[in-house]
């Protein structure tokens, strides 16, 4: 189990694409590296009450620069960007 950060929304100059997250794994610097976690499920949890838990998929990377890119069954809340997820 891995512990890495949420970056961003997939996004494009006016768009942007609610199910896909853009995450940074630390120690990660290549897309070499990054390509070894593609097909890696995803948990993101809440920090209510509730506890929610959302599942995701890893799809690609993202750049040369170890960036992954997510895609979530549902889109996470705008608090998830800069908080923490699992990859399993």
């Amino acid at each position: 189990m891995v512990t890495a950060k949420v970056i961003q929304f997939r996004r494009g100059r006016k768009t942007y694409t609610p199910r896909h997250f853009l995450i940074e794994i630390p120690g990660i610097g290549s897309r070499e590296k990054a390509t070894e976690f593609i097909g890696k499920t995803v948990e993101w949890k809440s920090s209510g009450k509730e506890q929610k838990i959302i599942r995701g998929k890893i799809a690609s990377a993202h750049g040369g620069n170890g960036v992954i890119r997510a895609i979530f069954e549902k889109g996470l809340p705008g608090q998830a960007i800069g908080t923490d997820v699992e990859i399993i």
